[in-house]
């Protein structure tokens, strides 16, 4: 009798499956987004693959397969234009400029997010209202200073005001977040012994890596790509970063499309490269913090 129920339980009727409906907006969601993904996924398999070919290939047949690659555009890049050098450059550049505004940034952000003080709100006030101001209006300025200091042509040069330039947003990303951690662990840390800086070093930048890490990435984007300051603070050609170069091969070597293509593809390298290091904490970073600021 209990075999013939547990028979019974065992074969009864399986619950059913909820089927998954078709949505149309999800549909269109996709769509677009599918889209959008090929709009810049193809430029740059556009500009890789004819980097691989000929300056007449690229001319009569840019939209082909390069399926008989050659490399002479590389040889050339690196003997004749000097990549090179000009790839120290930008990674000095763009990678001191990253340090210096996680390293003053991220300070700023720890005082503003946990620290009590008057005129707190209106300091946050001006940095909202410093990104309003565009960079145009301070390159005069900028470049009286520079002259004055005699770092015009220098790291320096180019490293200062991308650093100053990029404080304000780094420090609003990075405080929105630490403002999120909380307040329960600071409390604990303070009973262990711990004072501000070891506070900050053990706790609140472990935790804030993803803020940090997206910080990076957008940082050095902007401090890598930034042709018009590079083209002002450093036009010479022993501390010319990348993209000065690229302007130059646009203008003396402008029939060589394939050196042209080759150059770009170059240029986009250490971007990717960034990215795929970082790039999961990138969404993280931004979304937790903007729930406070």
């Amino acid at each position: 009798m209990q075999q013939t129920i547990n028979s019974h339980v065992q074969t009864g009727p399986l619950p059913a499956r909820r089927s998954r409906r078709f949505k149309p907006g999800s549909f269109f969601t996709y769509l677009i987004l599918s889209v959008w993904a090929l709009t810049t996924i193809y430029p740059m398999f556009w500009i890789i693959n004819n980097s691989f070919k000929l300056s007449n290939d690229v001319m009569n047949h840019s939209f082909t397969l390069a399926l008989d690659p050659v490399m002479t555009n590389y040889t050339a890049a690196f003997d004749k234009i000097n990549v090179g050098k000009s790839y120290m450059n930008s990674i000095i550049m763009s990678g001191s400029t990253v340090l210096l505004v996680l390293f003053l940034g991220g300070l700023a952000a720890y005082v503003l997010a946990r620290f009590p003080f008057k005129g707190k709100r209106l300091i946050f006030s001006v940095l909202y209202a410093s990104l309003l101001i565009p960079a145009f209006a301070t390159v005069v300025p900028v470049y009286e200073l520079l002259i004055k200091w005699k770092l015009v042509n220098t790291y320096l040069g180019l490293i200062l005001p991308q650093t100053a330039g990029n404080l304000t947003f780094a420090i609003l990303v990075m405080a929105g977040y630490m403002a999120t951690i909380p307040k329960e662990l600071e409390e604990a840390a303070f009973m262990d012994g711990c004072n501000r800086w070891t506070m900050f070093i053990r706790m609140f930048l472990p935790m804030s890596k993803p803020a940090f890490a997206s910080t990076s990435i957008f940082v050095f984007l902007w401090s890598y790509n930034d042709l018009f300051s590079a083209l002002i603070f450093v036009n010479k050609d022993t501390v010319r970063p990348i993209v000065s170069l690229l302007n130059e091969i646009s203008s003396q070597y402008g029939t060589d499309f394939g050196l042209m293509a080759t150059a770009v593809a170059l240029t986009v390298i250490p971007v990717l490269i960034v990215y795929l290091f970082i790039s999961r904490f990138i969404e993280k970073g931004l979304t937790e913090g903007a729930i406070k600021g």
